[in-house]
């Protein structure tokens, strides 16, 4: 069974710019904040498929990745999971695809998934719609290195309290 479960921060994510050979099997992801699930899909590969929907915010040509962009820099804050269907998790579905998919579906409602979701989950008021204006530039770039930065300051302040409490 494959046992490989990535969950990581989508400022973290951005810096990942070629899939690591163990992530290559992972077929399903989902992108959500820390109370509600955005989307879930699946593909041959999620770590693709995530950076194909970013990309596509751009253009509007994908409903998730326009969503992130409009809302950054909260957005960064965003988790990004990377599953496999083949996982313990997806034993009650045979662990095909499609089953899981729909399985994380079932579980989640996520906003912007509305096949195999009966009743989505509304969109949380403390966020833009897909619709609304970029509030950044567009340049893929630019937000690259604003989720580096804050990566950088958030690393930084982990490790002066790691210090601090040594010293203590």
């Amino acid at each position: 069974m494959d046992k490989l479960h990535i969950i990581l921060p989508l400022k973290r994510f951005l810096l990942i710019e070629t899939c690591p050979p163990d992530w290559a099997r992972l077929d399903l992801y989902l992108c959500r904040d820390d109370s509600v699930a955005f989307y879930a899909g699946q593909s041959q590969q999620a770590f693709a498929r995530v950076w194909e929907h970013l990309l596509g915010g751009f253009h509007g040509h994908s409903i998730i990745g326009r969503f992130i962009w409009c809302n950054w820099p909260k957005s960064m804050n965003f988790t990004v999971e990377l599953l496999g269907s083949k996982s313990e998790q997806f034993a009650g579905v045979g662990h095909d695809l499609d089953g899981a998919e729909r399985q994380l579906i079932e579980r989640w409602s996520p906003c912007f998934n509305v096949s195999l979701n009966s009743q989505p989950t509304p969109v949380p008021d403390c966020y833009l719609p897909p619709n609304a204006p970029f509030r950044r530039r567009r340049s893929l770039n630019m937000l690259i290195r604003e989720a580096g930065r804050a990566v950088q300051v958030e690393d930084t302040a982990r490790w002066l309290e790691e210090v601090l409490q040594g010293s203590a």
